[in-house]
Order: structure tokens, then sequence, then C-alpha cells
């Protein structure tokens, strides 16, 4: 999710902080005002005397006091003071068509990979993972100078996800051993300068993107593997789209200011309301052996988890000052905009459902 998500965004034309206005007494912009009008209205001006000729309308000439303006506006009505104001239009900051359309061509892919081959599924994976990497570190490059190497991270990343998919827990472990080694081996072959905190970063990057996403594929190893998937993938999406509709409608309070200011304490709401009732159908209904109950309990856990994969990167991006992590989806951002509560929320779901339902 993006910081625009959770509450209603600035007044449109406000470049201002969002608890100041206007300055009081302020003269309205354009260049129809000036001083000169504002000491003798146009209702108390004198009429110039003009030769009985028809009238040629011509530009006013501008003077030292008052510069041309650059392009032509159309005229600004001053305020009265008092006056009720026109009511802004809440907008959701983002393209919302093109949002929409890519969101429903993603779930379209996943969907037929997950219910007809899961093989084809477990490469939607490693794409994903390769292309947030990808994202991730050239991001760290371009604003921090961090050199975290792409090679082994997009080759052990995707390694990572198979063996999780084929070994089980030991195999993903051993992989995100092996991916870390050679993110080690691999940055000697540069100078020493920045060496540390390259392979911090590419660890931590290892960790991050494809440890994370190993939990999906280990999920899918279940006998209802796909309905599991399908549960966290649901349960995520319905958490996020609560969080939008009761924070951009209803948000005030800040949740976190400081970290992510479009959030709010409502959307946290509407989060929880929504994730904790898609839970209990989806736990009654899609998953063998699974209460209602069981889906409140996992709902409310992937509400907090998501929430908290999205303020992490939200801390990240404000730390390296963007907005998105790419531009590959339109409406959304990168691939890491649409990752970033779906990867820590599939270790939660993945231990909840072992431990209600057993991991086969």
């Amino acid at each position: 999710m993006n910081d625009s998500s959770w509450g209603a965004p600035p007044r449109a034309g406000y470049w201002g902080p969002p608890d100041q206005g206007p300055a009081q007494g302020a003269a309205p912009a354009g260049p129809a005002y000036d001083a000169h009008d504002a000491l003798y209205p146009a209702e108390t001006q004198p009429m110039p005397i003009v030769p009985d000729m028809p009238e040629v309308p011509r530009e006013p000439m501008p003077s030292a006091s008052q510069p041309a303006p650059e392009s032509p506006r159309a005229p600004q009505v001053p305020q009265t003071p008092g006056a009720p104001q026109a009511p802004q239009k809440k907008s959701a900051g983002r393209d919302l068509g093109a949002a929409i359309g890519v969101g429903v061509g993603l779930g379209a892919v996943i969907v037929a990979s997950l219910f007809i081959v899961k093989a084809v599924f477990i490469g939607v994976i490693a794409v994903a993972v390769v292309v947030g990497l990808w994202e991730l570190t050239s991001r760290l490059q371009e604003r921090k100078d961090i050199k975290a190497p792409l090679v082994p991270l997009a080759v052990g990343g995707a390694a990572m996800v198979v063996a999780g998919y084929v070994r089980g827990p030991e195999g993903a472990w051993v992989a995100m051993a092996l991916t870390a080694l050679a993110v080690l081996v691999w940055r000697m072959t540069e100078p020493p300068e920045g060496y540390l905190k390259d392979v911090t970063a590419g660890v931590f990057a290892a960790f991050y993107v494809p440890f994370l996403a190993t939990f999906v594929a280990l999920m899918l190893t279940a006998d209802d593997g796909s309905m599991r998937v399908l549960t966290f993938l649901l349960l995520t999406v319905v958490s996020d789209t609560g969080a939008y509709a009761i924070g951009w409608r209803f948000g005030k309070h800040k949740l976190a200011p400081r970290i992510s200011p479009g959030k709010t304490r409502e959307g946290l709401v509407g989060a929880v309301t929504f994730a904790m009732a898609a839970g209990a159908l989806c736990m009654e209904f899609l998953i063998d052996g699974g209460t209602w109950w069981q889906g409140l309990l996992i709902g409310l856990a992937v509400a907090a988890s998501a929430t908290l994969g999205d303020l992490g990167e939200s801390m990240i991006k404000r730390d390296l000052g963007i907005k998105d992590m790419g531009t590959l989806l339109p409406g959304h951002g990168g691939i890491m905009d649409r990752l970033d509560s779906l990867l820590p929320t599939a270790p939660v779901v993945w231990l909840l459902l072992v431990i209600f339902v057993g991991s086969s």
C-alpha cells in the first residue's frame, strides 16, 4: 500500500501544511488584482474620457509595480470573509482506473496459475521476487550509493522459493544461508570501500524479499495448498481494501504521522473489521477443518502484519526519499509497492494455519 491509501489527501492546489490555511487578509492571486486596486476599488475610480469612436479592446500595459503576467488565467473572485467555501472533492491520489485494471489483471494471472498448474504459480512467485529485488537494489544504489549485488540475490532468491516448495522449511533455510554466503563472496570482487554496508544490505534484501515469499510456497505444499494461498491473498487484499475505504471516507486521526502521514486509526479499524469478517468466511468455507473463530484470529493477525509491513516499507521509502519503489505497475508503483503487506503476512498465515489445521 501507499501513503495516500488510508486517509484523505491535502486539498487540491494547496502546498502548505495540512493544519494551516491561507494567511488572514491575504489578497487573492491573479493579475486582475494589485495594490492600486485595493486602495481604489473599481466602482470609485474615475471613468476615462475617450473620443466617440469604436472601442478597440487591448491588453493593459504593465507598470513597474505590476509585472506582466506570464500566461493568461481566469480571473479569481475574492472570497467574502465568513462565506462558506465550496467543499473540496477527495481524491485517491492515484490513477484509480489504471490501478483497478492492473489489479484485476494480476489477480487473473495469479488465480489461473494457482489452480491450473502449481509449478506455474511457483514461477510467478520467483519472477515477482527477482523483480522486487531489482527494484530494491536499484533504489538503494541510486539514493544511498549502496551496491547490494543483484546477481547472487536474484539467483539465490529464485532458488529459495523453489527449495521451499520442494524441500520444505529446511530447504528454504539452506537456500537462505547459501544466498547470504554468495553475497559475501560476490562483493569481494569489488574494492573494499563500502563492503560492510553493501553485504549488509544484500543479506537484508535476501531475507526481506525471497525468504518471506518462500512461506507462500510452503503453504502451497499442503493438500489444500491452493485454498490456503487463496485465503492468504484474499485476507491481505481485503485488509488493505478495508483500510483504504474507511480511512479515505472517515480518516481523521493519524496512525503514524512521522512514518506514513496518510494512514489513520480509522483506516486500521477498517482493516481489522474487514479482515476478521473475511477470515471467518474463508476458514469456514475454504479451509478443510477450519472454523469461523479461527478465521477471526487469522484476520486480526493479518490486519496487524499487513499494517506493519506497509509501515515498514514506508519507513524504507522515507529514508530513501522516494514515493514508490518503481513504476512498473501503473496506478500502483512498483512490484515492491504491492508486496509490502504480502511479504510479512505470509509467515503469519502459514504458521497459524499449521497450528489450527496442520501442515498437510
